[in-house]
């Protein structure tokens, strides 16, 4: 590999029994979105979220699924692992405002620099079934579309946790307007339909599949947030392979921590940013869908060496090329008998935001428009509401989202608690509630830290990463406790 890595691959490999699809994907879908239309617009008015007091939440259902911790040790049905992939263009309508970086205000978009997908990996172990899904976006759906997405998945397919992980590019669309072009032809309800049909074409597509996952530390980014001499970075770079049991490629899913803001604000067209252009290269080596899968980004930065600021394309084809050098490295073997299971988790802090301070407000008015301003007073009118899922597949190899920007140090500390072999670790992922900086980032201070951007009472980072921990540990422990084939 170009740069200096420490390598560590993991071969693992599922061999996986056939299951009978029954009716057709077409018909699966219909059905599904004839039971599932009116709930969704239910979902959206009437969001069901489970919150408690100062930070400390119940796990309970979510989105009418039941968490993993339900079951009892055991009884997770005996059967090996299947997966499917599939993807959607997702590129909206030009002509209005692009999300990402304040200044451009209701600026609209003026053209499509490159197109945005949403791309939807399934992995499923007999009944137990997650959905992760790379979006071309700068913040994954707001709850409410969460919800929608999350009641139409569920019928169709019975999948109850998902993944739904932005790249956070500063060229995408808003999401927090659900009226444009016009409230009958609702790009953001386009989005809801779009990326629940992904992911059931996914389900649908999934068949006997094995894995395989390296990582490998690579310089391609910096900490933008701290002063310090030395400052805290996350360097790994982690990707999983999946094919079918005859050596079939199904997917590559890439987990890296940087910034896609390289298309500054003066760009006024979609873009996928460098997330865009890995993925490129990367499918174009390997004939296979690539997912990236945005991490713990919220004081990281793409950097390329000497080149602070290099551009988008030039920096994803970097990347690509690294990915590359480790798919190289990867074997995937059959592994029998995998176990995976899953919980969520929601959570309520005080918001440090006050929207009816005339400062405040102001200060929002200058950066942003009327719709988003108005978005943010219903948001956060009973606090900071983030949300946490986690997954663990074989007791092995972990899955943690987070909906907000978190800064990298909570990614590396709970990598290093956790102490499973490898750990993905999605920032921006099922809503998005600003940053989550650490404690000691927001004593140093620094952008990323303070108010309007970091809404979150200090110390909430850590709390969700404290709960992130606790459910991994309770998964492996179940884990150890499922009988396996000799």
């Amino acid at each position: 590999m170009a740069t200096q890595k420490l390598l560590a691959v993991i071969t693992l490999g599922l061999c996986v029994l056939a299951v009978g699809c029954g009716d057709s994907a077409q018909e699966r879908a219909a059905e599904a979105n004839a039971v599932a239309e009116s709930q969704a617009a239910e979902a959206r008015s009437n969001e069901q979220n489970v919150v408690s007091q100062k930070g400390r939440a119940e796990a309970k259902t979510v989105g009418g699924s039941k968490t993993s911790e339900d079951k009892v040790p055991g009884e997770e049905d005996a059967a090996d692992l299947q997966a499917g992939a599939a993807k959607v263009d997702i590129t909206p309508p030009t002509g209005f405002p692009l999300w990402g970086h304040p200044g451009r205000r209701d600026a609209p978009c003026v053209g499509i620099r490159d197109p945005l997908f949403a791309k939807a990996l399934v992995l499923a172990v007999g009944s137990n079934r997650i959905a992760i899904v790379g979006l071309d976006l700068g913040r994954a759906p707001t709850r409410g579309s969460t919800a929608a997405i999350r009641l139409r998945v569920k019928a169709a397919t019975g999948i109850n946790h998902i993944f739904l992980v932005a790249s956070h590019t500063h060229c995408g669309p808003y999401l927090e307007m659900d009226n444009w072009p016009s409230p009958e032809t609702s790009y953001v309800r386009q989005l809801e339909q779009k990326v629940a049909d992904v992911i059931i074409e996914a389900d649908n597509a999934a068949r006997p599949a094995r894995l395989g996952i390296a990582s490998g530390e690579v310089d391609l980014n910096r900490n933008r947030q701290s002063k310090r001499a030395k400052k805290v970075r996350d360097r790994e770079l982690l990707v999983l392979r999946v094919e079918s049991m005859d050596g079939k490629l199904i997917a590559h899913a890439v987990n890296f921590a940087a910034h896609p803001a390289l298309l500054g604000p003066k760009v006024m067209e979609f873009s996928a940013d460098y997330p865009g252009a890995m993925a490129e290269v990367v499918e174009q080596e390997t004939g296979a869908l690539c997912l990236f899968l945005q991490g713990a980004a919220g004081d990281m930065s793409p950097s390329l060496h000497s080149d602070s600021s290099p551009g988008h394309k030039q920096f994803g084809r970097a990347l690509g090329r690294e990915v590359l050098e480790l798919v190289q490295t990867i074997k995937c073997t059959e592994l029998p008998s995998p176990t995976l299971r899953a919980q969520e988790e929601s959570f309520q802090f005080e918001c440090r935001l006050k929207l009816s301070d005339p400062a405040v407000s102001a200060k929002l008015t200058r950066q942003l428009f009327a719709e988003p301003i108005a978005f943010l007073e219903r948001e956060y009118r009973d606090g900071v509401r983030p949300h946490l899922t986690t997954a663990l597949l074989d007791g092995r190899i972990g899955f943690v989202g987070v909906s907000g920007e978190f800064f990298c140090g909570h990614a590396l500390s709970l990598r290093k608690r956790a102490k499973l072999p490898h750990l993905f670790f999605f920032g921006y992922c099922n809503d998005h509630h600003m940053y989550f900086p650490t404690i000691e980032a927001t004593a140093e201070g620094g952008y990323g830290t303070q108010l309007p951007i970091s809404a979150a009472s200090p110390g909430a980072g850590e709390k969700i990463m404290d709960q992130a921990l606790t459910h991994l540990s309770q998964m492996q422990r179940q884990a150890a406790e499922t009988p396996r084939e000799e």
